[in-house]
């Protein structure tokens, strides 16, 4: 199963759309996760018409439209692998124990918030995922995202995909 991962998409404010390396990647995925700051109801509305499958979750930046049809923290079980998602995790430092103790029933979490890409594994074997931003890279070199594939209750294939400014 393909996974692509995205977040903090801030359209149309941050961009008018998300770039077209993007786009092939919600055509190949078989599961999209969003974490959070759509900004607009639209984007959702695309995801979820030509995606597959989007699992998603609000940001603080998202209003009353995205709360009314997103949860706050999702969780979705992926070929044996216990999945959740959610937008905000706090400070960096710290990080890894303070989502053990918060997800304990979790394999994988995706979070957003930081536009800062994350991968790393908590004590507990919890891997945390932040794909960056497609759209707004804020202090980052590039504008990012994540692909990954699940198969047999096992996450391979995690790869940050970077595009250039410009």
């Amino acid at each position: 199963m393909d996974l692509l991962l995205i977040s903090d998409t801030h359209l149309p404010v941050r961009a008018k759309d998300l770039p077209a390396p993007v786009w092939s990647a919600v055509d190949a995925a078989d599961v999209v996760f969003h974490a959070g700051d759509w900004v607009s109801v639209g984007l959702l509305d695309a995801l979820e018409a030509r995606a597959r499958r989007v699992v998603g979750v609000y940001g603080n930046n998202d209003g009353p439209a995205l709360r009314a049809r997103l949860p706050e923290v999702a969780r979705v079980e992926l070929e044996g692998v216990r999945f959740a998602v959610v937008h905000e995790t706090g400070a960096a430092a710290g990080r890894e124990k303070r989502c053990a103790r918060a997800y304990p029933d979790v394999d994988v979490l995706v979070f957003g918030h930081s536009h800062i890409p994350w991968d790393t594994t908590a004590d507990t074997g919890l891997r945390l995922l932040n794909p960056g931003s497609p759209t707004d890279r804020r202090r980052q070199p590039t504008f990012t995202w994540m692909t990954a594939q699940v198969a047999d209750g096992v996450l391979a294939r995690v790869e940050l995909h970077h595009l250039a400014p410009g």
